[in-house]
């Protein structure tokens, strides 16, 4: 009884740590980029995007306002190893179900000057992008909290 015990508890662990969910690294070209725009906004703060890399943490400076159907191009400066420490948590959050979505724009960013969020994967080969609602209620709140922490974090590197 005590080896169909054992190799019903190993069976079990197995499993179990076999369905471990994926961690997202941050290592070689992997890197998500995030932040906001507002369209009737003025100022440099109307536009916020960074990019969360393996130990970096960067800022555009060109401050474009993002496009609906092109991965964002910017130009890049890395900011200090304080911001890059505050932030490097965010990819915990990310939602895994994002890369299921079959459109870019997930609600009507920024089409009551509510502002929207943009949001770039790439991570071992697949490269994604994303314009977000800023308003909750346009979006499945299965992304709420992630949108939150996004938030959260831009309002702490201003």
């Amino acid at each position: 009884m005590s080896k169909l015990f054992s190799i019903v508890l190993l069976a079990t662990l197995l499993t179990v740590s076999a369905c471990k969910k994926e961690e997202l690294k941050l290592t070689g070209s992997n890197y998500l980029m995030f932040g906001s725009f507002y369209g009737m906004c003025a100022g440099e703060q109307c536009i916020e995007i960074f990019r969360l890399e393996e130990g970096k943490l960067l800022e555009d400076t060109t401050d474009k306002y993002p496009e609906r159907d092109n991965f964002y191009a910017g130009k890049f400066i890395q900011l200090s190893a304080q911001k890059y420490n505050d932030t490097k948590d965010l990819i915990d959050y990310f939602p895994k179900d994002l890369l299921n979505e079959t459109t870019t724009v997930i609600g009507q960013p920024d089409a009551a000057d509510g502002g929207g969020l943009y949001l770039e994967y790439n991570f071992n080969g697949t490269k994604k992008f994303w314009l977000i609602d800023q308003m909750q209620d346009k979006i499945p709140t299965k992304y709420h909290t992630f949108v939150a922490k996004v938030n959260d974090k831009i309002k702490n590197l201003k």
